[in-house]
């Protein structure tokens, strides 16, 4: 399975104003080719249901569907993909249980973070917090882009560039050597998240352009 986007949207419904699927659904009209579905407090069942929801979307939009941190879910679904966090199960226990039949991310904040995730395994990694940004207080100082490029230089998987990315320096990010961009509130929170979908793939889709030249 091939990592075939360049915007990885991440849900958080708290974020925006509509119920989530409804939400999912304008940003995939928008042309966002990726979801990863990140709603950690939610009940098992609860997350289930909407993971049902979502998948049968992405479905719909020819999509990738990854689950954050939950393998069973993941796999109950028949997602694309499943995402671990620093205190999920390690990539390499995870390909045990799906084999090659899902892709793996992981998130990583510095270097050894990315190593460790590639020899694990993983298929791609986001990397940051790039930018300041409320929703990684915690995970330490952003690292900028400079460090993506260290990173991109030194492992063979494919970087997403992930914190406080904005429409306005998608360009820089990119420009470092990020294979693509992660997001949440940037669409999540906008009145019209189909033409905010649709204006970030275009400027994603532009600045790759650009660098590959």
């Amino acid at each position: 399975m091939s990592i075939d986007f360049n915007l990885y949207l991440i849900t958080d419904r708290k974020q925006t104003k509509l119920p989530l699927p409804e939400a999912v659904r304008l940003a995939l009209k928008g042309g966002v080719r990726a979801i990863q579905l990140r709603e950690r407090d939610l009940p098992v069942r609860e997350l289930l249901a909407l993971a049902q929801e979502i998948r049968t979307l992405t479905r719909k939009f020819n999509a990738k569907l990854f689950i954050n941190d939950r393998v069973d879910i993941a796999v109950a679904v028949d997602a694309d993909g499943v995402h671990l966090g620093h205190q999920s199960m390690p990539p390499e226990a995870v390909r045990k249980i799906v084999g090659m039949k899902m892709l793996i991310g992981v998130s990583t904040h510095n270097l050894q973070e990315a190593q460790s995730a590639e020899t694990g395994g993983a298929d791609f990694i986001t990397y940051g917090p790039v930018y300041l940004t409320p929703s990684k207080v915690g995970l330490g100082a952003p690292v900028g882009p400079e460090s993506i490029k260290n990173t991109v230089n030194s492992i063979n998987i494919p970087v997403f560039g992930l914190g406080g990315i904005k429409s306005g320096n998608i360009n820089h990010v990119l420009d470092s050597g990020a294979y693509g961009i992660s997001m949440i509130s940037e669409i999540f929170v906008s009145d019209d998240i189909e033409s905010k979908a649709r204006e970030i793939v275009a400027k994603v889709n532009k600045a790759i352009t650009t660098v590959m030249r």
